[in-house]
């Protein structure tokens, strides 16, 4: 499926996935930067130059959308709904008040677990991230995401899929370890959080 949609509308069919997946839709936005550096590398019908910019032009218009539908969300959505799912105005002027402090690190980052890639834009428009910011760091995370998988694809080919195979194990397990000790921190310093972000909010 995705081999076709490469071959028969090629930069166009990378840039809206990627830019989908990116919104915060479940499309496979790594699986056809792969797949078109592969197939570039192993055709020459497309250029893997092309393919990263590509790449780094739709993360970057994708998160930006995911962004500013976070932010319509939150001041639409979750102030209304929250008092309904026992999330209070305290609980979101924490969240703002952490991702303030955080974001820039889960928005970086995030580029390389697929469900986090998916969310990091939402989460930061709803938490009220600085767009200035924002797109700074979702920038340096799209270029090096891109960068990172459509050249090793292009050098590496299918066994790039292999490694990648390799060390999801291990990538989850350290995500997984990583939300638990956050969580642990923030139940165990809630209170001086608390005051902190009414402080600031």
């Amino acid at each position: 499926m995705l081999e076709h949609l490469i071959h028969t509308y090629g930069y166009v069919a990378v840039f809206i996935v990627i830019a989908l997946e990116n919104v915060g839709l479940p499309v496979p936005g790594e699986t056809i930067l792969v797949s078109s550096a592969i197939f570039a590398a192993e055709t020459h019908e497309l250029n893997i130059l092309a393919i990263v910019a590509v790449a780094i032009a739709a993360c970057i218009a994708g998160s930006v959308g995911g962004f500013a539908i976070g932010r319509w969300g939150e001041h639409h959505f979750l102030h209304k709904v929250g008092p309904h799912v026992h999330l209070t105005e305290a609980d979101l002027r924490l969240g703002h008040y952490l991702f303030g402090r955080y974001g820039a690190a889960v928005v970086l980052f995030a580029r390389y677990v697929a469900v986090l890639r998916s969310l990091a834009s939402l989460l930061a428009g709803a938490n009220r991230m600085d767009s200035h910011r924002f797109v700074i760091f979702t920038s340096l995370g799209a270029a090096a995401w891109a960068a990172t998988y459509g050249f090793g694809a292009y050098a590496l080919g299918r066994r790039l899929a292999e490694l990648s195979a390799r060390a999801a194990v291990p990538v989850v397990a350290i995500v997984v370890a990583l939300v638990i000790a956050a969580i642990w921190f923030v139940h165990h310093n809630r209170a001086r959080l608390q005051r902190e972000a009414d402080r600031t909010g």
